[in-house]
């Protein structure tokens, strides 16, 4: 596990889903068979590696990829990197035969994303990409919507994602100063579009163009030693995402507004027989027999409950954290030898629509998206 470090790696990846199975005994198989995990912390602080695995009763840990690498009793490489220093990893794990599990974006570029893909299809490595936010309980009631056709035909999305991000002035920023170089790598499209990537093709289509503008609202931050310095990446966007079979989505990505919503995302979908708001955790619906018939009059204050009219959706499962469900996922196909969905393909495919969207903001024009293909 190569980068366990990092506020990511470690809450989601390490604690709360390679530990936690760890802790429960592993994973069980169709047939009794049950797997166990022993991860092997990676990176270049041996002092805070060291500190991580007494903590948490880990045995292992290195700062020496390559000997990691060439160690036959480590079976899957796993990265939560910063992007810039990801694709060199995966090379060397590709390279030493070793399954993948990694952090989006995959790459830096689409070229190299591909590159990747075909790279772990010829040495024959399995290969997993992190599609996290499809796990949330949110997102699973709005799949379990779309498969019972409650929405009828699905016409459009809309959703919101973002919060303050504070400067680093006279609050500490909640974020690392590098999200806001371009230089570093940083830019929320960068960082977002690839999750709504596969949000998107996994939910309504494939995206098949993209319109974004990018902005840079605020100019001035202060990195983590109080240091000033100049954004150059962009801390919103606004974008318009055309999705095969004339589904319409619309979606803006900000570190620079103030929460007014019930979570921190939310996506808005209206269909032909209902709609539907969710969130993270929670959803609510509408109904088309039950659809108020609202009439415009400004002349009037309008005192009708719109927020009334919406059902709670149930849960009526039990959801798992969702990285470690997707870890559970994965090591289950890894260890059983069957097909994975989200791999280097769908990670490049990622890469494509964040490529996609820079560029559209920088030439002012919707961009089409090709297909992605290994041949």
């Amino acid at each position: 596990m190569n980068g366990v470090s990092g506020r990511m790696g470690y809450r989601q990846h390490l604690v709360r889903s390679i530990l936690a199975i760890r802790d429960q005994g592993g994973i069980e198989l169709p047939g009794g068979t049950r797997v166990t995990v022993k991860p092997l912390l990676v990176g270049r602080r041996e002092a805070k590696l060291a500190e991580l695995a007494a903590r948490h009763g880990i045995d292992d840990y290195t700062t020496d990829l390559d000997a990691a690498l060439a160690d036959p009793r480590w079976d899957i490489y796993a990265d939560f990197l910063v992007t810039k220093a990801r694709a060199a990893a995966l090379r060397k794990a590709i390279a030493a035969g070793k399954a993948i599990y990694t952090e989006k974006p995959t790459a830096e570029s689409v070229e190299e994303a591909l590159e990747l893909a075909r790279l772990a299809q010829d040495r024959g490595v399995k290969a997993g990409v992190v599609h996290d936010k499809l796990y949330l309980p949110g997102l699973q009631k709005l799949k379990r919507l779309i498969d019972s056709g409650f929405f009828g035909r699905i016409l459009s999305v809309r959703g919101e994602f973002g919060y303050w991000v504070f400067e680093g002035d006279w609050q500490k920023a909640q974020r690392p100063s590098w999200n806001y170089r371009t230089e570093d790598g940083g830019g929320i499209i960068v960082d977002m579009f690839p999750h709504w990537n596969y949000v998107l093709e996994n939910l309504f289509g494939e995206v098949k163009s993209v319109y974004t503008h990018a902005a840079v609202h605020i100019r001035d931050r202060w990195d983590e030693n109080g240091g000033r310095y100049t954004a150059t990446a962009e801390d919103a966007a606004y974008a318009v995402f055309e999705l095969d079979g004339g589904v319409v989505a619309q979606i803006n990505s900000s570190w620079t507004t103030r929460v007014n919503r019930d979570e921190l995302v939310e996506f808005h979908v209206d269909g032909t027989h209902g709609s539907a708001v969710v969130g993270l955790f929670g959803a609510k619906i509408q109904h088309r027999n039950a659809t108020p018939k609202p009439v415009w009059n400004p002349d009037l204050a309008d005192e009708h409950d719109y927020h009334g009219d919406w059902a709670a959706v149930p849960t009526n499962d039990l959801f798992l954290n969702g990285f470690r469900q997707q870890w559970e996922e994965f090591l289950a196909s890894y260890v059983q030898g069957t097909d994975y969905a989200f791999d280097l393909l769908s990670g490049a495919r990622g890469v494509l629509l964040a490529e996609a969207g820079l560029q559209s903001s920088r030439e002012g024009r919707k961009v089409d998206l090709p297909t992605l293909t290994l041949g």
